[in-house]
């Protein structure tokens, strides 16, 4: 710092004082520090409803995706079907959850609109800690989506951009046994998934082998980028459970596709809409305008994983053992979360199958969910449990 003389009467000398320099330039650091200040929370905050997008199906009707962000590390919120958890129009229960776990649970149920739908709304309205949120959905151009957005939006493959995303077939997921399921409380029931990646994309960081499909052992083999089978179509997996996202017609490649960022232009996925944009590769740097992302966002690694998690009810009455996978976006390290670092996916079962059990501490209706992830897509699959005391 350039040191500035100012005249003060102190014993007839001059003192050298470089404060003057800081008191200039202390708006502009306070400003940039309260630019970039960031507040994580435990508990207190509510929840907000998240309209993910909206894909077109092949009978012309629509398919809404919608989740939610929860700000807390740490508190789960029970909100039963209601006026504080509640869709317009069409009735407050559109399979929405009523257990919502810690910070951002992204593509987590769909509606399927007709294709008269139109410019009407839904809204999804949520009251928590004392403060009301809302979310409107519509058909709106800009919300439409695929699944390369899809996997972009929740970190998917390590955050990565590459076209073959679109093309991902979801995982298959199988409950083994009834979906509807009668236990008392104190005993434990045993849950099975079964679950495969048929097209092993993407495929795991480390190469071990992982089932192709359900029920099966994992075997070796690289991911087979892209699934075209010919000039024009692309295979596109099947919906295999009550929420599969494998909905909505996939477009085949274009023959002049569009530039895509270059690998260290690229901006990184977060659980909400990215708010920058890249500039194309070999167009001599970034874009007029064009901010880089400012601050560390989360990453999906890539490879099968399976899990249980509750949907409804209260899941601290739920005992799994063993522990299972988090199927929320924890980011912080060593979380048992496939966005936390340091991204270790738990190698599959070796015969395909995924053993859980369950022990319920209080009476009641509960709806457990099977989810199934590839790194990049989720598949899920509902069970629901009535407890007897």
């Amino acid at each position: 710092m350039t040191c500035v003389r100012i005249l003060v009467p102190a014993a007839g000398r001059f003192m050298l004082a470089p404060l003057l320099g800081f008191f200039l330039l202390q708006p502009l650091l306070t400003q940039s520090a309260h630019g970039q200040m960031r507040f994580t929370y435990n508990k207190g905050q509510s929840v907000e409803p998240a309209y993910e997008g909206w894909m077109p199906n092949n009978d012309g009707s629509f398919t809404m995706y919608f989740g939610y962000m929860n700000p807390n590390w740490e508190e789960h919120l029970d909100i039963p079907v209601g006026p504080a958890n509640a869709f317009e129009p069409g009735g407050p229960d559109q399979g929405q959850p009523t257990h919502f776990y810690p910070r951002r649970n992204p593509f987590l149920f769909t509606i399927k609109i007709p294709k008269d739908f139109g410019e009407k709304e839904l809204t999804w309205t949520i009251t928590s800690n004392g403060r009301t949120k809302k979310v409107y959905a519509s058909l709106k151009s800009d919300y439409q989506i695929d699944k390369q957005v899809m996997s972009t939006e929740i970190g998917g493959d390590g955050g990565s951009l590459r076209d073959e995303l679109r093309y991902n077939v979801p995982p298959e997921l199988e409950i083994q046994g009834d979906t509807q399921r009668t236990i008392r409380v104190g005993e434990p029931l045993q849950l099975v998934l079964l679950a495969g990646d048929p097209d092993n994309l993407p495929a795991r960081r480390d190469r071990k082998p992982q089932p192709r499909h359900a029920g099966t052992p994992p075997v070796d083999g690289d991911s087979k980028e892209g699934l075209i089978e010919g000039e024009g179509s692309v295979k596109v997996g099947e919906t295999v459970a009550t929420a599969s996202y494998a909905s909505g017609q996939a477009k085949p490649p274009e023959k002049h596709p569009t530039p895509r960022p270059a690998a260290s232009q690229a901006p990184a996925a977060t659980g909400s809409s990215a708010s920058t944009q890249a500039a194309p590769a070999g167009r001599g740097g970034p874009l007029p305008g064009y901010t880089p992302p400012s601050s560390v966002v989360v990453a999906d690694g890539p490879g099968l994983w399976a899990t249980w998690t509750v949907y409804r009810g209260k899941a601290s009455n739920v005992i799994f053992s063993p522990d299972p996978f988090k199927a929320w976006m924890d980011s912080r390290a060593w979380a048992n979360s496939a966005w936390s670092p340091p991204y270790v996916i738990p190698d599959p079962p070796k015969d395909g199958k995924w053993v859980y059990t369950a022990t319920f501490k209080e009476p009641g209706n509960y709806t457990l969910r099977a989810v199934a992830c590839d790194g990049s897509l989720f598949t899920f699959q509902n069970m629901t449990v009535t407890v007897t005391p």
